[in-house]
């Protein structure tokens, strides 16, 4: 995940998309089964604009796991 000093210096997660710089109110969890073992989980995170495009593009290859919304970070 990403993440983003924002005006009053707090950190957000910010968008994967590319050069998006938008919140991100959901975290994308997925897995490439060709490449990582069935417990690897890596994750994108996207604003509402990109949800479904990250989605799909993770989805038509059967790499996305589950969609789940952004936690407060630690």
């Amino acid at each position: 995940m990403t993440e983003d000093a924002g005006p009053a210096g707090d950190v957000g997660v910010i968008c994967s998309a590319k050069g998006c710089r938008e919140p991100a109110t959901v975290v994308l969890v997925w897995n490439n089964p060709k490449v990582h073992t069935p417990d690897r989980e890596k994750t994108w995170t996207a604003c509402e604009a990109h949800r479904e495009q990250l989605s799909h593009h993770l989805a038509i290859r059967s790499f996305l796991r589950r969609v789940e919304p952004v936690r407060p970070l630690r």
